[in-house]
């Protein structure tokens, strides 16, 4: 007897003009099963499940729905057949409620919204065990409310067979738990899951199989429970990649940067960093650590010369740089690069191709009414070929790039500016394991070339291995700063969520020291700034 499968894809093939896609591709998932899809960027894993639901149509190739052949040409048709689709980039208006966000999509709704609505999806959601507010307006949401909204979303609409797209990108490990108790309970009634994740230890907790692709190809579906990460890494790559980070010893400089008691508000004008003090030194990677939103988006863009400041000091070879426009600083003598969360919002321009996105960091050098394209595009050529990014041309414009090969060129460009500060917000989020590993490299390169680098990012074991000292946030305050090499993950947890302070510990700037002092020990001579605990 035949196995049941909830989807079966056979023979898949896309091709958008000379590039294919996805190229005589199998995939098949059970009900009541969780199918992990693996791949490095650009392999064609997002392309593969938009087909299934609606947004793309195969070129050739076949798929069943529980044994039955159908066609899915429109998003509508998926939604007919069960299947339903939550995507990186959520779909939402902003000024409706969760309730109002769902029901807006349905079929038939009408003019007139039903009084028990708001009941109706308060269901679906406790059914699952999912915690939502269905008359919060989405603007109020945080991001893991958004990610809650849209899987009650497809829920709602009948959705037999779920589909995430890196579904565990912008949440904590806290978050990450409840999305897996969820996840586990819709295996337990009968729902198939595809998830398509880089995150190999998440791949190995979460899935029953896990299906792999390789520059638009399928390669083999294996068994969760008979693997391991290196070979999924193997079978996903091509090769051997040794998974080990480097954390090379380098001998510091002088501090490049002293932030001072610097207080921050967010855009509401609440307080997101409170009197922080800290530094920065040449040929260091200092780790920012703490649970999404307590102030590391606000720290970074103060720094960057983007945000105001409340109060407090940024001190470079004694002058204060805060209130001075990025322009004005690198005139100062810091030649600074942010790499900002928003990757296409704010660190690039979309519907602008990788040349001119390249050109838009020093167009105001040129003289004259012209810009210098050649040498745009002499630098985008660079890129592509030292971080791979996998592009047809230089004129793609970056909106058409895969996650990967978008934060490759906002990465490629910054470097190639030359900095001695490099302000980097979670650089590998949505990486594969290969381009990871090669970002990893390049701010280790950064950091024996002498560049200072302010790394804020959410895998604890990452930071643990990357960074030299680790400064940690709790609601904007500054817990402490530790040697990466003499702590620990329980450590840092407890640290971020305010259940452990060692922010006592870590020598302040006295009153009265000369501007162009950093950190005074009692006995007046300069020191690192660590405590006893972090020596």
């Amino acid at each position: 007897m035949a196995e049941s499968y909830a989807i079966e894809m056979r023979g898949i093939t896309k091709r958008f003009g000379s590039i294919v896609a996805n190229n005589n591709v199998n995939l098949n998932v059970k009900p009541g099963e969780i199918l992990a899809l693996l791949g490095e960027n650009g392999s064609g894993k997002t392309t593969l499940m938009n087909m299934l639901s609606g947004i793309y149509k195969p070129d050739d190739g076949e798929i069943f729905v529980n044994g039955q052949p159908v066609s899915i040409d429109s998003p509508e048709d998926a939604k007919r057949l069960g299947i339903g689709m939550v995507h990186q980039h959520f779909k939402l208006v902003d000024v409706f409620s969760a309730a109002d966000n769902i029901w807006m999509g349905k079929e038939k709704a009408g003019f007139v919204l039903r009084k028990n609505r708001y009941d109706d999806i308060e269901q679906i959601a406790n059914q699952f065990g999912f915690e939502l507010d269905p008359k919060k307006k989405v603007y109020n949401m945080a991001v893991s409310e958004k990610q809650t909204l849209e899987i009650v979303k497809v829920l709602y609409y009948g959705a037999k067979i779920l589909i995430l797209d890196e579904p565990t990108a912008v949440l904590t490990a806290q978050e990450i738990r409840k999305l897996f108790d969820v996840l586990r309970t819709m295996k337990e009634a009968g729902h198939a899951i595809i998830i398509i994740t880089h995150k190999l230890n998440e791949v190995l907790e979460i899935s029953d199989r896990v299906a792999i692709l390789r520059k638009g190809e399928y390669i083999t579906t294996v068994d969760t429970a008979s693997t391991n990460e290196q070979a999924l890494t193997e079978w996903m790559v091509g090769r051997k990649v040794d998974l080990n980070i480097d954390r090379p010893q380098v001998e510091t400089t002088r501090p490049l940067l002293e932030v001072r008691d610097l207080t921050i508000e967010n855009d509401e004008g609440a307080v997101a960093i409170d009197n922080v003090n800290f530094y920065i030194r040449g040929g260091e990677i200092l780790g920012v650590a703490g649970i999404a939103g307590c102030g590391q988006k606000e720290l970074c863009e103060a720094i960057a010369g983007l945000r105001p400041i409340k109060s407090g000091q940024m001190i470079h070879k004694g002058d204060n740089i805060v209130g001075l426009t990025p322009k004005a600083i690198l005139e100062k003598g810091i030649s600074m690069s942010f790499i900002p969360e928003d990757r296409l919002g704010m660190g690039l321009a979309p519907s602008m191709s990788i040349t001119e996105n390249m050109l838009l960091k020093n167009y105001r050098e040129v003289k004259g009414p012209f810009v210098d394209r050649k040498s745009g595009r002499a630098a985008a050529e660079q890129v592509i070929k030292d971080l791979e990014v996998v592009t047809p041309s230089t004129e793609t414009p970056v909106r058409r790039l895969s996650g990967g090969n978008v934060q490759k060129v906002l990465l490629g460009r910054e470097i190639k500016a030359g900095p001695n500060v490099i302000i980097t917000a979670y650089p590998v989020r949505g990486l594969d394991i290969n381009s990871s590993y090669m970002i990893y490299n390049i701010l280790n390169t950064q950091k024996k070339n002498g560049v200072g680098v302010l790394f804020v990012g959410e895998d604890l074991d990452v930071m643990l291995s990357l960074c030299d000292k680790i400064l940690v946030l709790c609601h904007g305050k500054l817990m402490g700063v530790v040697h990466a090499h003499k702590t620990t993950k329980e450590e840092l947890g407890l640290m971020m969520t305010g259940a452990l302070d060692l922010s006592e510990k870590y020598e302040n700037k006295p009153a009265g020291v000369a501007k162009d002092t950093l950190f005074t020990d009692a006995k007046g001579g300069e020191t690192d700034g660590t405590s006893d605990h972090e020596a």
